[in-house]
């Protein structure tokens, strides 16, 4: 991982709340924290819509109604 010094001016109250959930003590490690979090939410989002593409093409049908398919 590359980290690069970067000054910029963040909402305290942001902070100070996105500490709380990420349960992070400082701020280099919220933002941090909060960065991966952001990355990896995009990465799920991505992983849903082509789950939804494969639902749409039909992959899953096999699956439907058919217990001993999908128990493998």
């Amino acid at each position: 991982m590359t980290m690069v010094k970067t000054p910029i001016e963040i909402d305290q109250e942001a902070l100070a709340i996105a500490a709380e959930v990420l349960g992070t003590k400082t701020k280099k490690d919220t933002v941090n924290a909060a960065l991966r979090e952001v990355g990896q939410r995009l990465v799920r989002l991505r992983a849903l819509a082509a789950l939804g593409e494969m639902a749409d093409r039909g992959d899953f049908d096999e699956f439907v109604g058919n217990k001993a398919a999908y128990r493998r």
